[in-house]
């Protein structure tokens, strides 16, 4: 598959600048543009500011997710403590961040 340049990847590792990540995301949208974004590594913290609610009500459930095994191996329940805004399907594998790589013509890490 080609990267279509109508999609943005956006790969988050740090916990900071989730103003940032939520801007970018919506000028994205507002440009007519696609967004997918991955959270790993220490970024999942961020899955608990309020600001990732409204992330995750821009993007589309498909194309929102958390690494299941960083979200494990910082101390969240990802059974019983998913985060607001996601459902347990959204609590993915680094397979997804892949797919990122090979969907998007945009991509920038975070």
């Amino acid at each position: 598959m080609a990267a279509d340049p109508n999609k943005l990847g956006i790969f988050v590792t740090c916990p900071q600048n989730m103003r940032h990540i939520l801007g970018l995301a919506e000028a994205a949208k507002r440009a007519g543009k696609k967004v997918k974004v991955f959270f790993t590594f220490k970024s999942i913290h961020l899955t608990k500011s309020p600001e990732f609610y409204a992330l995750s009500q821009i993007c589309d459930a498909e194309d929102l997710a958390i690494c299941a095994d960083s979200y494990i191996c910082e101390g969240y329940d990802n059974v019983n403590d998913i985060p607001r805004g996601m459902t347990d399907k959204q609590m993915r594998t680094q397979a997804f961040h892949g797919a990122i790589l090979d969907e998007c013509g945009k991509y920038i890490v975070m």
